[in-house]
């Protein structure tokens, strides 16, 4: 279960929380998703970035 608390797997949850989010933002500027298709986009985004945020703090608690 160490594996969770890794930086390599709170790097790769900060960069999948990213590209929803850039994809959201782009497809919805060029006209390619509604706003609420691009809010649900970001919310998703954020999500994985808030677990990647709650991972890292998780992490440097459990630090010898």
């Amino acid at each position: 279960m160490d594996w969770i608390f890794m930086r390599e797997t709170v790097i790769v949850l900060a960069v999948l929380g990213a590209i929803p989010s850039i994809a959201a933002s782009m497809l919805h500027m060029r006209g390619g998703i509604s706003a609420s298709r691009a809010r649900h986009f970001n919310l998703t985004g954020y999500a994985l970035m808030a677990v990647s945020m709650a991972l890292f703090i998780i992490a440097g608690f459990r630090a010898p």
